[in-house]
């Protein structure tokens, strides 16, 4: 009896690691996927901050009369 028992426990103990690396495993992929968003999307936003002025400067300058 308390063999089967212990035997139980060491499966759930084996199951629950496997449950463990995966759950990293699928934590990890997450984190990487909002790192990849944050550069593919908030980075250019923030480009754009500054571009758009020094653009907007350079058309009106061109375009100025003297």
């Amino acid at each position: 009896m308390e063999n089967d028992v212990s035997q139980k426990f060491e499966a759930q103990e084996k199951k629950l690691d496997e449950i463990y690396k995966s759950v990293e495993k699928t934590r990890k992929y997450f984190l990487w996927t909002l790192i990849v968003t944050v550069v593919t999307i908030l980075l250019p936003l923030v480009a754009l901050v500054f571009v758009i002025p020094w653009f907007l400067k350079i058309i009106t300058s061109a375009y100025s009369i003297q």
